[in-house]
């Protein structure tokens, strides 16, 4: 039976090196080394200990910040050794009594932010030079394999004892909620029947077969294994690669801490409200200043002296922070109202300035970073409506980029309103399947994203309206009304059919490995969460560590 709701405090997703209580980072040059030595009495909420380097979310905030900064803050960095900090274990994964006691919504809430953080590990090695090596100096199961299958390489210690595993199947009756499905044999292209017979073996596979299968990429004897891991990590450091321009000296990744008000939090360039009673928020960015866009004409240099306080850098800081805060503490909320607010041709002009400088490392990095918050916008299980109702709205650019990952887009249909098409909407901010979101969008129509492209301007709402990009255009007597319909409409449905409904209609396109991890493997997880398999009375998640064993129904469903 999934846990009864109990009040916990807020949970702050901002954290930074000198409050970690689960990792350690050590930088030799080229080269760094990522140590998981959790502190099994820092749980994020009590009533589990974190034994055996299992991990809760506090664990993985942390992970996610160390990736992040490791890619702004070290660009020395080229090569990422993720070990553990513990003799004879390198993670057993998800806390299971963490995942007993907690809610439903906070375990798929819990999958989600891992997937993304490993998806990040994935998106560092391709995108910013940074390869991770996994080596696993123990065993290694559930979560903790799916944490070194989002690495480049893993190494196994050969000890006779030190496996690699995902037990959740025949221990918990529940799916390994990271990714390990997919990335098992979409990725590491592990035969399926070799892979059936690995997820349905609670002890794993070891050593040799390990290697045979697939599963791992080098196997080393206890007494060698720290030597070889450190001889692979420096070939990996020293591979050649073409680096980006730029002199690479890390940007520190200040705080971004908001004003907290009642139902209110603002950043400096974004701000959160939300109304309890009509199950709604409302996400409000504000556009680039004339001084922000004056900087980033200066090119690539001006841009990286610019460091945190770049506004494309650190808005997007800003609004990943909000959506996480929306996710994990504003559960009765259903809808998000976003709206923009700033000059339309100044965020145009930003992004092309952005964009003209972006084989520079750290605008690079900066591209990446926004594209991965808008792809944390287009997997955030709300209703997302966008709101462009005065002259005053910058739905342009990069701020497009809400308004095209928003269910609805209404515009006010007045002269002096303006939409705006620049180079950061035609695939410099993809989605997670891969593409633009405007070619999603003209999915029917491919050519015209190719007559788009040669016409990035200002247009009003006629004209963005016939290019596709406005969804209701409404004018001043009828907005209102209809804005109100509509959003009192959206409240009154089933949560659950506008989560899969919604997740089925914005990933238009083919899939991949991304894609069919948080579209089909999560979904699937969802489900047999709420079974009674699972978590019911009887279930195995449910009598994990009891003397009792498990009662299943039977019949599949």
């Amino acid at each position: 039976m999934d846990a009864s709701p109990q009040q916990h405090p807020p949970v702050e997703f901002e954290t930074d090196p000198s409050r970690y209580r689960h990792w350690q980072v050590q930088y030799d040059g080229a080269i760094a080394k990522v140590l998981m030595r959790v502190d099994a009495a820092a749980g994020l909420r009590p009533g589990y200990e974190l034994k055996l380097n299992s991990y809760d979310l506090g664990v993985d905030i942390e992970l996610a910040d160390i990736v992040r900064r490791m890619r702004f803050e070290h660009p020395e960095v080229r090569t990422v050794v993720v070990t553990s900090g513990h003799d004879n274990v390198f993670c057993a994964g998800a806390n299971i009594f963490m995942l007993g006691s907690s809610t439903h919504a906070w375990k798929v809430n819990f999958c989600k932010f891992t997937n993304e953080t490993r998806c990040e590990i994935e998106d560092a090695t391709a995108n910013s030079d940074q390869v991770y090596l996994a080596a696993l100096n123990g065993t290694c199961a559930g979560g903790g394999y799916e944490l070194a299958l989002a690495c480049a390489e893993i190494y196994l210690q050969d000890d006779g004892n030190s496996a690699v595993s995902l037990p959740e199947v025949p221990l918990l009756g529940v799916l390994p909620g990271t990714g390990g499905l997919t990335r098992v044999v979409d990725k590491r292209k592990v035969r399926r029947d070799r892979a059936d017979i690995f997820c349905t073996t609670a002890e794993g596979v070891r050593g040799k077969r390990a290697l045979q299968w697939g599963l791992v990429d080098a196997v080393f004897s206890r007494s060698r294994f720290e030597q070889e891991v450190a001889k692979k990590a420096k070939a990996s450091a020293e591979r050649k690669v073409e680096l980006r321009s730029g002199e690479r000296v890390g940007v520190k990744l200040g705080p971004i801490t908001p004003d907290r008000g009642e139902n209110r939090r603002s950043y400096r360039h974004v701000t959160l409200s939300w109304d309890p009673a009509a199950r709604t928020a409302t996400v409000t960015v504000r556009g680039p200043s004339a001084e922000d866009v004056a900087i980033v004409e200066q090119g690539g240099a001006a841009i990286h002296a610019a460091g945190d306080q770049l506004w494309a850098l650190r808005a997007m800081r800003e609004l990943d922070d909000a959506l996480l805060w929306l996710r994990f503490n504003l559960l009765d909320v259903g809808l998000v109202l976003l709206r923009t607010e700033g000059d339309a041709g100044r965020v145009l002009a930003h992004d092309r300035a952005l964009f003209a400088a972006r084989d520079h490392w750290f605008v690079n990095e900066v591209l990446l970073h926004m594209a991965r918050v808008l792809r944390r916008l287009d997997l955030t299980s709300r209703s997302f409506f966008a709101l462009g109702d005065g002259t005053d709205s910058a739905f342009a650019g990069c701020l497009l980029e809400l308004a095209l990952a928003a269910d609805r887009f209404y515009l006010l249909d007045d002269e002096d309103v303006r939409v705006g098409l620049g180079p950061l909407n035609f695939g410099a901010l993809p989605m997670s399947h891969g593409p633009s979101r405007l070619s999603v969008r003209l999915a029917a129509d491919p050519s015209k994203v190719q007559e788009l492209r040669e016409r990035q301007e200002l247009m009003g709402p006629e004209d963005a309206d016939d290019a596709g990009l406005v969804t209701v255009r409404l004018d001043k007597i009828d907005w209102d009304d209809d804005t109100r319909v509509a959003i009192e409409e959206r409240a009154s449905l089933s949560p659950d059919a506008l989560t899969g409904m919604e997740a089925n209609l914005r990933f238009v396109g083919a899939e991949n490995d991304t894609s069919k991890i948080f579209a089909r493997l999560s979904a699937w997880q969802n489900w047999i969460f709420i079974r009674p398999n699972a978590t019911g009375p009887e279930g195995a998640l449910s009598l994990y560590g009891k003397p009792q064993r498990p009662h299943f129904d039977l019949n599949r469903v």
